[in-house]
């Protein structure tokens, strides 16, 4: 073969010219194969990414394929892939847990047939000398029941009808609705903690009980009920922003709009809280930097995010931490598309390791002061050897590829994930913030969209209440029952009373 630098300059060129479009082709080729198969992943379903890339390519070559099958072929192990094996013996069921011993117990006897009750030898009666006994839970559908308040009237034997004395109304949420505080508590907590919409519940009304409730009717009762609960969410926020720490972040949700026809507009809810701790959810029309900056005006610490850029520029007080489960979730996706490189696999271990020191924190118990001691110890070095592998790892990637997106992403976030080394009080990652957005997420799913932009307040805020019950342990209902019928006459100067973390504090101190 003759050598490339003993050819013509214009010949050499040329051959050079075509190297370098071959070379550009194959990158994009790997680029596009790696795309096809991260979408083809997610179409399929997370069980799939347990699949062979030979496997996935002949799954994807049958039309008539379903993503069970998928599912069924994904959950096989290799060995069974191969060649099928015989059943292994079926494992000792654990037995039954016992049902809860608070329940109301109704005994319902079975006699035995006629029959049976005499001897066949003596034609005596057989005495009863016990029971076979079992247990099972039984439910009665929901009862409904009209409510006929009666307010005493009192008159004066020489006023007339000056004289005339009346009860006192008692509190609503809705005054002189014909839906009870309870009824309206109980179809708010269907909507926003079982995601089971308004309609549907109409129709279990009208079908398995024979109530026929108008929509709207229900619709503006949960509404008011939102309302109601903004002003308890603006002091729960007020509270969250003279802390020193904030975990962060926003998730889309439609709504109808009368600028826009046809479809929804693209609204967000912005969610602030503290881990295991109070959440706001705050409604905004878009995802600009205004919405944070306006909530996070007074506040002066930490805040924990992903990388999106808005939470990077709001201001010299805010400390933007980041979060190391985005930056893990990049090697996740480049460990999917090339399952049998073992770099990415590589970088997911290191990061296993900084979860290890966490883990072995939370097991100890360990306050904020001792697990920043534990992390200066073990996390520290683990996290300077990452960083010096990244670099390495970087330096011999083709700029595109989802490893090299990886390790940019979080060589970008680098100064923002190592917050957490600092400050015992900050956590890893943001998946206590994430962990919130889930139950928006499902409930979107039921209830599609918000009906207006100005039921998008109120929907935060029941949204904020539900999500920090759930977190403080706090039965929904029983909260709403007690502050949503006087928050209407409530002093407005007192509202910080009837948070969830206050209301729980006095309940504690009843009892």
């Amino acid at each position: 073969m003759t050598p490339l630098h003993s050819l013509p300059d214009d010949v050499r060129r040329m051959i050079e010219g075509l190297q370098a479009q071959v070379i550009e082709k194959d990158a994009l080729i790997k680029l596009q194969k790696e795309e096809i198969r991260l979408l083809n992943l997610r179409f399929f379903g997370p069980k799939s990414e347990k699949l062979s890339p030979d496997q996935m390519q002949l799954l994807l070559t049958e039309i008539s394929l379903v993503s069970q099958e998928v599912d069924q072929e994904a959950e096989q192990p290799e060995a069974q892939k191969q060649a099928p094996k015989a059943r292994s013996p079926r494992a000792s069921h654990p037995g039954r847990h016992a049902l809860p011993e608070h329940l109301e117990r109704r005994d319902e006897i079975i006699a035995c047939h006629p029959s049976d009750c005499r001897c066949s030898r003596c034609g005596l009666e057989r005495p009863i000398i016990g029971y076979d006994t079992r247990e099972e839970l039984v439910c009665e559908p929901a009862r409904f029941w009209v409510r006929r308040v009666l307010r005493e009237k009192r008159g004066s034997h020489c006023l007339g009808e000056q004289g005339v004395a009346t009860a006192a109304a008692p509190a609503q949420i809705v005054p002189k609705s014909k839906l009870s505080n309870e009824f309206i508590i109980e179809a708010l907590a269907q909507k926003y903690q079982q995601h089971l919409p308004v309609y549907r519940q109409c129709a279990v009304l009208a079908e398995n009980h024979q109530i026929e409730l108008d929509r709207k009717t229900l619709t503006d009762a949960i509404l008011a009920a939102g309302s109601l609960l903004r002003a308890v969410v603006r002091a729960q926020a007020a509270q969250l922003v003279s802390g020193s720490y904030l975990q962060v972040d926003e998730i889309p949700i439609p709504c109808q709009c009368q600028l826009k026809t046809g479809s929804h507009h693209r609204a967000y809810l912005w969610q602030y809280s503290q881990p295991a701790g109070p959440v706001v959810f705050d409604f905004q029309m878009g995802r600009g930097r205004a919405a944070p900056l306006e909530f996070l005006k007074n506040f002066r610490g930490t805040l924990q995010s992903d990388g999106y850029s808005v939470y990077q520029k709001l201001g010299p007080t805010v400390i933007h931490a980041g979060c190391m489960s985005h930056a893990r979730r990049g090697f996740v996706d480049a460990s999917k598309v090339a399952p049998s490189d073992p770099v990415p696999v590589e970088v997911i271990g290191r990061i296993g390791h900084l979860y290890e020191v966490e883990r072995d924190a939370r097991l100890a118990g360990l306050g904020a002061e001792q697990r920043q001691h534990l992390r200066q110890q073990k996390s520290v070095p683990i996290m300077a050897a990452l960083k010096v592998r990244l670099l390495e790892i970087r330096q011999q990637l083709t700029p595109g590829t989802k490893l090299a997106q990886a390790c940019d992403y979080m060589l970008d976030q680098w100064s923002r994930l190592e917050e957490y080394l600092k400050n015992g009080l900050i956590e890893i990652d943001n998946n206590w913030c994430e962990g919130a957005m889930r139950p928006i997420a499902l409930g979107r799913k039921n209830w599609l969209h918000i009906g207006s932009e100005q039921a998008g307040p109120k929907v935060a805020a029941i949204a904020s209440i539900v999500e920090t019950c759930r977190r403080l342990d706090i039965n929904l209902r029983h909260y709403l029952a007690d502050i949503l019928p006087k928050l209407g006459d409530w002093p407005i100067n007192r509202v910080a009373e009837l948070t969830p973390t206050a209301w729980k504090a006095a309940q504690t101190y009843k009892s």
